[in-house]
């Protein structure tokens, strides 16, 4: 079969974007507005199509005709953490993705957000948006995934809206949990608390015997280098982790006393490979990491996508 080609929208750090690529789809254009988030995505994969702007300024109709469109809008105008305003949040992305699903008309759409977009107070605007793409000639779903469930050692629940053109023969499911490659955190980083020799590492990870809580990324006015506010910081120091903020390196040998964790370690927790990098500043690694999607979720999904979209193709265009 020929590649499935898809756009994405906000794309930030990559973690969508990774997980369809793993799923099978290739990508011909991201947008991205962040230069942080650009750079980052440039690095890691060179051959992709980053493109560094806002998404308001972004002309879809030459993407036309591509299989999917993909985005993780602002989660902000959603967010318990923040003022929840939804429609009335200028950094709310969703009209935008319309716009370019109107211009595009990809095969299929996937969109995804916080949970609190499910919050009744956004009933109303979440009914708008899912007839909006239902007018433009799709069929809609929406379903609240867990990252645990997918292999992520994390407590982090993300919306995802899929659409899939009326046109198209296929039909979509959502993935099946898979709940037996979800680890520990304490199996998840025990190798990577090892890495300077520290002699309590074992102790420590059979010590952190849960799942993470989920990793707050911060915004560029608020949220520094750490693992959160208060309450989640509490959840982390159950598990043996300083949330008070990150490391630069693992703990020595003789290290005594709860260790920070790395960025790397971060990142292992969000679901991405060791061989994703995020540059050199903390500050910035912590929120490209803590506002990702996490890429095993994003594959799952990609999967049953790319199981849809094949499902009665036409072989003459294979």
């Amino acid at each position: 079969m020929r590649p499935l080609t898809c756009v994405e929208i906000c794309a930030g750090a990559g973690g969508q974007a990774l997980g369809l690529a793993m799923a099978g789809f290739v990508h011909v254009a991201l947008v991205e507005y962040e230069p942080e988030y650009c750079k980052t995505l440039k690095e890691n994969r060179p051959e992709w199509n980053v493109i560094c702007a806002d998404v308001h300024d972004f002309n879809g109709y030459s993407y036309r005709g591509i299989d999917l469109l993909a985005g993780g809008v602002p989660c902000p105008p959603f967010s318990k953490a923040g003022k929840q305003l939804g429609k009335d949040d200028e950094r709310d992305l969703f009209p935008e993705a319309i716009r370019l699903i109107k211009e595009i008309t990809p095969r299929a759409v996937m969109l995804e957000n916080v949970r609190g977009f499910l919050d009744s107070d956004f009933d109303e605007y979440r009914r708008q948006i899912l007839s909006s793409i239902e007018k433009l000639g799709y069929k809609t779903q929406i379903s609240l995934l867990n990252a645990s469930d997918f292999g992520v050692p994390q407590l982090r629940p993300r919306v995802v809206i899929i659409g899939i053109r009326n046109d198209q023969k296929g039909s979509f499911n959502y993935p099946e949990r898979q709940l037996d490659k979800t680890l520990s955190v304490g199996n998840a980083l025990s190798d990577l608390m090892a890495e300077n020799g520290w002699k309590g590492a074992k102790k420590w990870a059979a010590n952190a015997n849960k799942i993470a809580p989920t990793l707050v990324g911060g915004s560029k006015k608020h949220g520094g280098p750490d693992l959160g506010p208060t309450r989640a910081r509490k959840a982390w120091a159950e598990l043996g982790v300083d949330g008070l903020g990150i490391a630069n390196e693992p703990p020595e040998p003789n290290f005594i006393g709860m260790p920070r964790l790395t960025s790397k370690m971060l990142a292992r927790i969000q679901g991405f490979p060791d061989t994703w990098t995020f540059g050199k500043k903390k500050t910035i690694a912590c929120r490209m990491i803590g506002n990702a999607f996490p890429p095993p979720v994003a594959q799952a999904v990609g999967e049953k996508l790319k199981e849809c979209l094949n499902d009665g193709f036409d072989d003459s265009r294979c």
